[in-house]
């Protein structure tokens, strides 16, 4: 499917079944505004609202949906344990949605923690409008999305983290060494936030050939997503910031 570009920058996508969002978030006016930013999207609909984790489990074990935009702190089971389940459901066969982390909170820790809990990306409750739905559309579509504010001090607390010996040691490391030549070069493309157009261009080829390297990583890693793959690529040392 490809989405049209009108000549204002607007967006179009093709006539399509709306991405299904699930609100979890314990101010119910932050789902207000969140829904009808939301909302007025022809490619993507509020399905689900829940105050808290334990609510969310009980309603998306129900009602299915494509991506869940997940605050952190909340009563009973706070953002980040309640990803960990809907990650776990996914490792035993059930539907695992796409997670975005949202908080007030630029923190190091909530932003490891929250990939590390399985979330596919993480943004700031104050991104403008436009970045949260690009946000959605992103991962909706199987890529990451992490908050540029954090990238940096996220990737360097990832380096600095693990001693070199723990890393050599590491299954993620011996999955790197398993990588062909070819799939190195491209993974750290990937750790450089190149999209798959851009790797194509950069490689000079095709990008269904680039497609095809990216599942390959993933397989290999045992990653959920890209930014689970390019997490494992700055853990094991493959990439380092500046680098």
């Amino acid at each position: 499917m490809t989405d049209a570009v009108l000549p204002d920058g607007a967006y179009a996508p093709e006539t399509h079944d709306p991405v299904r969002i699930a609100l979890v978030d314990d101010q119910q006016l932050v789902r207000a505004g969140f829904r009808m930013v939301i909302d007025s999207q022809p490619d993507l609909t509020v399905a689900v609202e829940a105050g808290d984790g334990l609510q969310a489990l009980r309603l998306l074990a129900d009602h299915p949906v494509d991506v869940v935009l997940m605050d952190v702190r909340m009563p009973h089971l706070d953002g980040l344990q309640t990803t960990a389940r809907l990650t776990a459901a996914a490792a035993d066969g059930g539907h695992a949605p796409k997670v975005i982390v949202l908080t007030t909170f630029d923190l190091d820790e909530y932003v490891l923690e929250a990939i590390r809990s399985g979330a596919s990306g993480f943004l700031l409750k104050d991104a403008p409008p436009e970045e949260m739905l690009a946000a959605i559309r992103t991962v909706h579509r199987g890529d990451a999305v992490i908050a540029p504010s954090s990238t940096r001090r996220l990737l360097e607390h990832l380096v600095t983290a693990l001693p070199a010996e723990q890393v050599e040691d590491s299954p993620a490391h011996a999955a790197v060494e398993g990588l062909t030549e070819r799939e190195r070069e491209v993974l750290v493309l990937m750790a450089r936030g190149r999209s798959n157009t851009e790797i194509a261009s950069d490689l000079f080829v095709a990008e269904a050939t680039v497609k095809t390297h990216v599942g390959r990583i993933l397989a290999k890693l045992g990653a959920r997503d890209r930014v689970q793959a390019v997490v494992t690529a700055y853990e094991t040392g493959l990439v380092r910031p500046g680098g």
